[in-house]
């Protein structure tokens, strides 16, 4: 076995980590800002017990993700690129949520993509409504059953040669999915409140057929965006920096400036008030985290 190796970042604890080289899983110690999905090198320990490893350095990342908080960031995984939103009539998932994804993934240089679960119950006019918001942004949409296994095949060739991290919120069926498209039983606990089920693990990453990785971790449960910059705010919603080019003033605030283009075009229709709304309530810090 080499002395020095590159690998994968598979499993990540507290204070080591699980690194998959071309010839073994070997555990690490590891170093400061190392997450499940980076590349590292490492340096190979023969005890008298058993391989271990020592991680020497990190490789650059492509993407990372992470929750943007004022005063802190937290990375929660590297070099992702999809993030999958699980969104579901019952328990509801709130344009706010789905819009916090979006704007992360965006401004992260991650692809989002929205998979509308639990198709075996009622979707009533107001949910099918919220989709529709978000099928405008030609964002890439999958109807599935993550209970009753449908269209599964369909999110595992979608899956191809990506990494995705799966998010949603408790009850939306994220660990139900990653159980089905991994085959590894993800262990979940019943909330007592009825309102769902939360995973509780450490973070790892699954490497199933057609060079596909799912990274499941309890990291991304809640997510911050106060630490975007109010500048880049915007930029994570697409359709609204589109127009905006079009201000008649460059430090226009898209609320009451005369010559907007963005309130022009939320009039007309062509913005939608929900993507709006969010829009204004991120960059004015009116959120409540």
């Amino acid at each position: 076995m080499e002395k020095v190796q590159t690998g994968l970042v598979i499993e990540f604890y507290s204070n080591s980590c699980l690194v998959r080289t071309k010839d073994a899983d070997i555990s690490c110690i590891a170093i400061k800002d190392v997450v499940v999905g980076d590349i590292v090198k490492i340096e190979i320990i023969q005890d008298s017990k058993k391989i271990k490893g020592l991680i020497l350095s990190r490789e650059p990342r492509f993407s990372i993700l992470e929750k943007k908080e004022v005063l802190k960031s937290k990375v929660v995984a590297a070099n992702v690129t999809h993030v999958g939103i699980l969104v579901t009539p019952e328990p509801k998932t709130s344009t706010d949520f789905i819009d916090k994804w979006v704007l992360t993934a965006n401004l992260s240089n991650i692809t989002p993509f929205i998979i509308n679960n639990k198709i075996d119950l009622v979707q009533n006019e107001e949910y099918l409504t919220k989709l529709e918001i978000y099928k405008n942004l030609k964002i890439d949409f999958i109807d599935i059953s993550a209970k009753s296994n449908q269209n599964l095949g369909q999110v595992s060739d979608y899956l191809k040669g990506k990494c995705v991290v799966f998010v949603g919120n408790s009850g939306a069926g994220k660990s139900t999915l990653t159980t089905s498209l991994t085959g590894k039983d993800i262990k979940t606990n019943v909330l007592y409140n009825n309102q769902g089920v939360h995973t509780t693990s450490i973070s790892t990453l699954y490497e199933i057929d057609n060079d596909t990785k799912i990274i499941d971790s309890p990291g991304v449960r809640d997510l911050y965006i106060t630490g975007w910059d109010d500048k880049d705010i915007i930029k994570g919603f697409s359709e609204i920096y589109a127009f905006s080019r079009y201000c008649k003033f460059n430090d226009c605030n898209h609320i009451n400036n005369d010559g907007c283009h963005v309130t022009e075009k939320l009039i007309n229709g062509e913005i939608n008030q929900s993507r709006y709304n969010n829009f204004i309530k991120f960059r004015d810090r009116e959120e409540d985290e």
